[in-house]
């Protein structure tokens, strides 16, 4: 196992074509600061520009995966609104979003805010039992502005995603499971465990396919189904063929 330069907020290493960032602030329940933002800004740049990282693994140290934005830190800016703008100064969502390596998040305990967002951010989501999920940014007279407007009525429909953003109510594994917020709930105690074999398991696949898969996805959801299918026909008519046993694997 590899480990990369110290972050004062993250831990980063590599091991066997899998990186693996985690949100390292227990005392604050890995509540995001700015420091985190620049931190995460350049774990994940380090990610994308790394042909040796073939998957990329989110968790959280201590009790905590996040638990949203580190609201002390709001304090110190003029209004709610202006401490939110300068953590946009750098586009971590949308770094982790184009990531043409598959991600999955590693959730457990709270996970609240902007934790739920950097989870929704992610291809896959794994998550411990005990996992608490909420989004109370409307009780703060704000809205969940790091992509949770867009990525939860796009996983839970809008009806469910409005539910849940307008009350901000608290939600468990379970329920977040039903909704299909998350893609699978660990056996109780093996998080770790599950989280390390999917992301290796994805590490395992193609990057190129798995590239223009993530690809054909995320720029198909926004087209007709008509240009939807034919940039599905570029993706695969640009993808050298695969090998199975020395001999072409047939399409379809």
């Amino acid at each position: 196992m590899n480990a990369a330069a110290p972050f004062p907020t993250l831990l980063f290493e590599k091991d066997d074509g899998v990186a693996r960032i985690s949100l390292n602030r227990p005392p604050r329940l890995n509540a995001y600061n700015m420091q985190m933002r620049d931190d995460f800004f350049q774990a994940l740049t380090a990610v994308r520009d790394d042909p040796e990282v073939r998957a990329l693994l989110l968790t959280g140290e201590g009790r905590a995966f996040c638990a949203g934005a580190d609201l002390t830190e709001f304090g110190t800016a003029p209004s709610l609104a202006a401490a939110r703008r300068v953590r946009w100064q750098r586009d971590v969502w949308g770094l982790l979003l184009r990531l043409p390596q598959p991600t999955v998040a590693a959730v457990h305990g709270h996970c609240i805010g902007s934790g739920v967002e950097l989870a929704l951010l992610c291809d896959l989501c794994i998550a411990a039992d005990d996992a608490q999920f909420a989004l109370p940014e409307t009780q703060l007279g704000m809205i969940p502005a790091a992509g949770g407007t867009q990525t939860l009525p796009r996983a839970l429909g809008p009806s469910r995603a409005l539910d849940l953003l307008l009350t901000g109510r608290r939600f468990g594994a379970a329920e977040a499971l039903s909704l299909g917020m998350i893609t699978r709930i660990a056996p109780p105690g093996g998080l770790a465990a599950a989280a390390w074999a999917l992301a290796r398991r994805l590490a395992a696949r193609p990057p190129a396919a798995v590239a223009a898969l993530k690809r054909a996805l995320r720029e198909g959801a926004g087209m007709s189904l008509e240009s939807a299918l034919r940039l599905e026909t570029r993706l695969a008519a640009g993808l050298a063929p695969e090998t199975l046993n020395g001999r072409p694997v047939p399409a379809g």
